[in-house]
């Protein structure tokens, strides 16, 4: 008789941002895996997305939610004991937050990061590790050619991961930083740790702004009739990826894991997916039928003139690649928030009651 596989015990660090709560809705939806939540709750409106996991999880005992911060190695030491695979999203996410308060900001990305990985290795679980980078380890990356009327946009070849590191900005400093130790932790511990260097991510449950997020702010900004700020000249590029693809990704270096062990990954939307500023402004015109207003700003400091991230070696070890185009992810942020407006009405919003188990550990840093 075949024995059944043993059921996965899975500790999401961000569990209830974004991307975090996207993909504990995926585990809850297509596993049976207990899912384990572990956020501090500092960015507000996340707390709709807890909701929203709270009312499609409250049929069965399998996720559980820890308010606290990855500051504090106590609370992360206890919800990594008997994790065997653990997703790290959780972070301070903003490049002008970490000009304002750089030893803020690396106190929660580094610091954090060391802190889940002593917890993992001290387990002795071995468990499996993803954490989120990104591509801001790679400094400011010039351009290949100029921008023109015709383009709107600068042009330069997609970065593969031999690009060489160049930290730049603190949020590039303190998360190049954490990008290295998970790394090292499965040079030097055997850890199977995996390093998703990203682009931007986009898609619903994103509540963006100017400082991160950028995508749905200009979508959410457009539909409310508000000017949106372009920083700079606006030919910028991004390649922008689906979250729903991210999803298929993190599944894909978990069902590949004695491939990916060990790996630096870049991942993003790829050249098919690569857009300037004001062709994005274009694209929502032409999706939502609307007019988009906007204003030029000078430029900030930190900012990439253009990041197109080449996937390859990702979809070589494991045959991911995106399949959803940018205007479907305009369609679906749109749609995402013209169904949940509410969750944008400023409000003292509770952490939900529900049967789902909630504990706090620690005093929770804003």
């Amino acid at each position: 008789m075949k024995a059944s596989a043993p059921i996965r015990t899975i500790l999401i660090f961000g569990g209830a941002g974004f991307v975090g709560s996207n993909w504990a809705h995926h585990l809850l939806t297509n596993t049976n895996a207990q899912v384990h939540i572990f956020d501090n709750l500092s960015r507000g409106k996340v707390r709709h997305n807890l909701q929203w996991l709270h009312k499609m999880a409250e049929s069965n005992a399998r996720l559980r939610v820890t308010i606290a911060d990855v500051r504090d190695a106590n609370a992360v030491n206890q919800a990594a004991a008997t994790a065997t695979e653990i997703y790290h999203f959780a972070a301070q996410v903003a490049v002008t937050t970490s000009l304002d308060d750089p030893r803020n900001d690396f106190d929660v990305n580094a610091g954090g990061t060391l802190n889940i990985l002593e917890a993992a290795r001290r387990s002795g679980n071995r468990p499996f590790i993803l954490f989120t980078s990104t591509n801001k380890v790679y400094g400011k990356i010039g351009t290949l050619d100029g921008a023109s009327a015709r383009t709107m946009r600068y042009e330069r070849h997609a970065v593969r991961e031999s690009q060489p590191l160049d930290f730049y900005s603190p949020y590039g400093c303190s998360k190049g930083t954490a990008d290295q130790y998970v790394h090292d932790y499965a040079r030097i511990y055997s850890l199977p740790t995996v390093v998703f260097r990203m682009s931007c991510i986009a898609g619903p449950r994103q509540f963006g702004n100017e400082d991160q997020g950028w995508v749905a702010h200009f979508i959410y900004s457009a539909l409310q009739g508000k000017a949106i700020s372009i920083y700079g000249d606006g030919h910028q590029v991004r390649d922008v990826l689906a979250v729903q693809d991210l999803l298929r990704a993190f599944a894909a270096a978990y069902e590949n894991r004695a491939r990916t062990a060990g790996q630096v990954y870049n991942i993003g939307g790829g050249p098919n997916n690569a857009t300037s500023l004001l062709e994005l402004l274009s694209g929502i015109e032409r999706s939502l039928h609307i007019r988009v207003k906007h204003r030029f700003r000078p430029a900030r400091p930190g900012d990439q003139p253009i990041y197109i991230t080449d996937f390859s070696k990702f979809s070589e070890h494991t045959n991911w690649r995106p399949e959803i185009r940018l205007s479907q992810t305009i369609d679906d942020i749109s749609q995402w928030y013209n169904a949940n407006r509410m969750a944008f009405v400023p409000t003292d919003f509770p952490v939900p009651s529900s049967k789902v188990a909630i504990e706090t550990i620690g005093g929770v840093a804003s």
